[in-house]
């Protein structure tokens, strides 16, 4: 079941994050972001390398604690790691010497849950993403679109109430990419999860947003928002199609344009210091 309501979500209030280096120097990773994600929303961020996403994303999840700033979800302030926070990461981080099952049940047997309890919500997973018949398989014999499978069903194992994941796509084939952004359609409709994805790609950006924030760097800060129709055209629809729709080119030529000129006062600012 989708659920949203006015109290509960996230809240990213007045976050700022700086990096004092050895040298006596700093950086000013992210300034003043403030934001509010409605439970069940699907948010792409994207922007230039060195705006501060990933930075963003670890201090949601909790690795990281900020400057400046706070975060609460459903009204109570995240100060660390927590199973309510769940994180998907570009490689899958999966134990090798654990098969499918044992890694998609990993956290519900860490936190001393037992087996009744949990297996057949595991099983369930494994069936939605496509990996039922392999959850005995050692995870070093799966292809990369699968492994990320496995990180996604054990993500979900654990019920968190905000995924959070960093270019969980993209190590991936085109043709693989696109049958998980499908995938983490799916799975965004049918468990009504939060989801902040990080992304350097517009077009998945543009797929796997219903909202979209465009980061600025130097330092990190929204540059931009959209409210985008495409998540909710492309569940259970041929993505293919999805991009034929007349705004998507519009949209993902105008923040195409927008980031090149991010990177080109980058570089010109580079060149300035040179």
């Amino acid at each position: 079941m989708n659920r949203r309501d006015g109290m509960s979500g996230l809240t990213i209030e007045n976050l700022s994050m700086r990096f004092d280096l050895p040298n006596g120097t700093a950086v000013q990773a992210l300034k003043d972001i403030s934001l509010k994600i409605k439970q069940g929303e699907l948010m792409s961020v994207l922007g230039p390398s060195g705006c501060g996403k990933t930075t963003l994303l670890n201090i949601v999840a909790g690795f990281l604690a900020p400057t400046e700033g706070r975060i609460t979800l459903n009204g109570h302030l995240v100060k660390g790691p927590d199973a309510e926070r769940g994180m998907v990461f570009q490689q899958g981080a999966l134990f090798e010497w654990m098969n499918v099952r044992e890694n998609v049940s990993f956290g519900p047997r860490m936190a001393g849950r037992r087996e009744k309890d949990w297996g057949g919500t595991v099983d369930h997973l494994l069936d939605v993403v496509g990996l039922r018949d392999f959850k005995e398989k050692a995870v070093y014999e799966l292809s990369g679109g699968m492994q990320q499978r496995v990180a996604l069903a054990r993500c979900l194992a654990n019920d968190p109430d905000v995924i959070l994941m960093d270019e969980p796509l993209g190590a991936l084939d085109a043709l693989t990419r696109e049958k998980m952004q499908s995938l983490v359609l799916k799975l965004w409709k049918e468990t009504g999860k939060t989801i902040i994805l990080i992304t350097h790609s517009v077009e998945e950006a543009l797929l796997l947003g219903e909202r979209l924030l465009v980061m600025a760097p130097r330092p990190g800060r929204i540059h931009r928002e959209y409210r985008l129709p495409f998540a909710d055209l492309g569940v259970g629809q041929d993505l293919r199609q999805v991009k034929r729709h007349p705004e998507f080119a519009q949209r993902r030529e105008e923040i195409l344009g927008m980031i090149w000129d991010m990177e080109e006062e980058i570089m010109g600012r580079t060149e300035e210091s040179a």
